[in-house]
């Protein structure tokens, strides 16, 4: 699996958008960093929606395993 990285949708906001989100309506996933327990995870596309709380070491857990291609 290729790496993507993520961009930035709003510096203010501190909401990373995944850059395999397209301008189509597909899936889009955004985290929010500078959690220092939780990673708020949410559908980009509904913005006043709920978010998911990942504990902060579960979600480095599975980025670490998405890289390196063991899940």
């Amino acid at each position: 699996m290729a790496r993507k990285t993520t961009h930035s949708t709003s510096p203010r906001s501190g909401r990373r958008k995944s850059s395999y989100s397209n301008g189509d309506g597909g899936s889009c996933l955004e985290v929010q960093d500078y959690h220092p327990t939780a990673v708020p995870v949410r559908d980009s596309k509904v913005p006043g929606g709920p978010a998911l709380l990942v504990p902060a070491a579960g979600w480095s857990a599975f980025v670490t395993a998405v890289r390196d291609g063991s899940l």
